[in-house]
């Protein structure tokens, strides 16, 4: 009886990653809903590939906090916590304050200077795409960060806007929501530019606690009108 070949490795490891994402894709856009149960047999028969690369996508998303797996279950979802994402948004406050404050005692501030250009800029030549207001607007508080100095505190920053990132997105999928973030962020540099660094720390706690009021609603509202699109769909 012939054998199969092994698959390459680095063939493996593609497939692996491309499974991460498209799952990671589908819980982001909430086609597979919080508290969903769920196989890898039904994952790897609706994407195609067999169960060893959907398992290691699986394990990564497990790490990452989003998935669970149950005992004689199989795989689950894991419900939202807003509790725990508020506890998130307070530490993404005390770090970025933290770093706006250390500021004081440096001279250069290219980074504030750079994320000037993306943010201080007139109406129409702002960007409209949710996805790409979204990117920008990480490394615009990652910025804040670096521009702080301390590579650790950019390390657990980077690690909470990622565990973060499921209901922080949403908040660019709503017009307004793009204007006042250019907006506020604008009004946050241009008083670190003027070394009133006080008045910019208010600002970005101001700015922050309107960003996860805002996701709330949004993700509470999305949530609902894709359970309704599920029940219809049986």
């Amino acid at each position: 009886m012939n054998k199969k070949a092994p698959i390459p490795l680095d063939i493996a490891s593609n497939r692996a990653d491309e499974t991460y994402l498209r799952l990671k894709e589908e819980l982001f856009n909430f086609y597979l809903l919080p508290g969903d149960y769920f196989s890898e047999n039904e994952i790897a028969a609706r994407m195609a590939v067999s169960r060893t690369p959907v398992r290691e996508a699986l394990f990564r998303l497990q790490r990452e906090g989003y998935v669970r797996v149950m005992p004689r279950v199989g795989w689950q979802v894991r419900p939202l916590d807003f509790d725990k994402f508020d506890q998130l948004y307070e530490i993404r406050i005390l770090l970025e304050e933290s770093s706006l404050q250390r500021l004081v005692r440096k001279e250069n501030i290219s980074n504030i200077k750079m994320l000037m250009i993306t943010w201080c800029c007139l109406p129409d030549e702002r960007e409209s795409d949710a996805k790409a207001v979204w990117l920008q607007d990480e490394q615009f508080h990652a910025g804040l960060v670096e521009a702080g100095g301390n590579a650790e505190m950019s390390r657990i920053h980077q690690d909470v806007m990622e565990r973060l990132r499921i209901i922080r997105r949403l908040d660019f999928t709503k017009a307004q929501r793009v204007n006042a973030t250019y907006e506020e962020h604008a009004a946050i540099l241009e008083q670190i530019q003027r070394g009133r660094i006080g008045e910019a720390q208010r600002l970005l706690r101001s700015h922050i606690e309107a960003s996860r009021l805002e996701v709330h609603k949004i993700t509470l509202s999305m949530l609902y009108e894709a359970r309704l699109e599920k029940n219809r769909a049986y």
